[in-house]
């Protein structure tokens, strides 16, 4: 279980969380607080004001989000939004295939452990797409990161999915991440280096296949993200995600 998100009639491959924080802790910061993300230029180089336009930050302790965690277990989802229809992506890097269908028949029967040989293609992954009207009465508890960039407006993205699911590399505008149940291992490469990979494998078998034979120059920055702890990820950063249990999270897209 996953503080009431069962990890699915399938037996979950063995997932490595690659420790709390693999990279050099000068170049993947763990801050307690970031006091400067909305203040472009502020600060000399160095500072949170810094890191936070040019640098992964991992925040702790924010927010509480304790009330909107409740509101996320297994049975309060299904009982509000059992019979709404979702959309899901397919699981690569760029998710063109997309498919209909109500919560409750994606919960009860496609959240289960990623399998190993499926290709992204092949994948179905409830994140993004969400209808904001529908699920505004769960998103209207949920307390982002106190920080924002100047000429932009948040936009939120909510997802469910099972054990060793996720999506390859790929890159889009600056965010937060945050888990709300389970765990969630990122990847990420700054934007003028490029990964090695294939856009319709699964970060699981690019973790199988890839990484292991990657000398160390080429390792990317890595982190597991719990329960509560927020990612900010850059603009235009490459990265990839692997959720290690059946997880829970929200992303706060800046821009």
């Amino acid at each position: 279980m996953a503080g009431g998100w069962a990890q699915g009639s399938r037996r979950a491959a063995r997932l490595p969380e690659g420790g709390r924080l693999m990279a050099p802790a000068s170049r993947l910061l763990a801050l307690w607080a970031l006091a400067a993300v909305a203040l472009p230029g502020s600060g000399a180089e160095g500072d949170g004001g810094w890191y936070a336009f040019v640098r992964p930050v991992i925040l702790q302790g924010l927010t509480d989000n304790s009330r909107f965690r409740a509101l996320c277990s297994r049975d309060r989802l299904l009982a509000s939004f059992g019979d709404r229809v979702v959309r899901l992506s397919t699981a690569n890097t760029y998710s063109y295939h997309k498919v209909d269908l109500p919560f409750q028949e994606y919960v009860e029967q496609l959240l289960h452990p990623q399998d190993p040989t499926s290709l992204g293609n092949d994948t179905l992954y409830f994140f993004g797409d969400n209808n904001f009207t529908e699920w505004a009465s769960l998103f209207r508890h949920y307390s982002p990161p106190p920080f924002g960039l100047l000429g932009t407006a948040p936009a939120y993205s909510f997802g469910i999915a099972g054990a060793g699911s996720g999506v390859p590399f790929h890159w889009h505008g600056p965010g937060y991440s945050e888990v709300i149940y389970g765990r969630k291992r990122w990847f990420l490469y700054p934007p003028e280096k490029t990964p090695e990979f294939h856009p319709n494998k699964t970060t699981l078998a690019w973790l199988r296949d890839t990484y292991p034979a990657l000398p160390p120059s080429a390792r990317p920055l890595e982190c597991t993200i719990r329960a509560g702890e927020v990612l900010y990820f850059p603009d235009r950063w490459w990265h990839a995600t692997l959720n290690l249990d059946t997880s829970v999270f929200i992303s706060t897209f800046l821009g």
